[in-house]
């Protein structure tokens, strides 16, 4: 579950560099509940994705030089054994299906 909680804090992350409203990276840190260094670790996720971003000192706010879109849908699926074993026609799986959808 820590991907799909990673994948929340970039969405987060993603929706206050949008409005330009972050505040410093220390207040960043603060208003989503995790430390500085995971603050420059996920910028450098989105940065990883061709978003450019960059830090205004006088507005106290990362912004996005270029038009970026980050959006991210996740999609739990969990069924009983009689379900998986139509699904699955006739394959029995116990476990319980997780799919998530990028």
């Amino acid at each position: 579950m820590n991907s799909i909680k990673n994948l929340e804090r970039l969405q987060q992350l993603h929706s206050l560099i949008e409005d330009e409203c972050t505040g410093s990276p220390g207040e960043l840190a603060r208003r989503l509940h995790i430390s500085e260094r995971l603050v420059y670790h996920l910028i450098e996720q989105l940065k990883d994705f061709k978003a450019l971003i960059r830090y205004d000192r006088s507005r106290k706010t990362y912004f996005y030089q270029e038009y970026f879109r980050f959006q991210v849908n996740i999609s739990v699926q969990i069924m009983n054994e009689d379900e998986m074993t139509e699904l699955f026609g006739g394959f029995r799986n116990s476990s319980t299906v997780l799919s998530i959808c990028m």
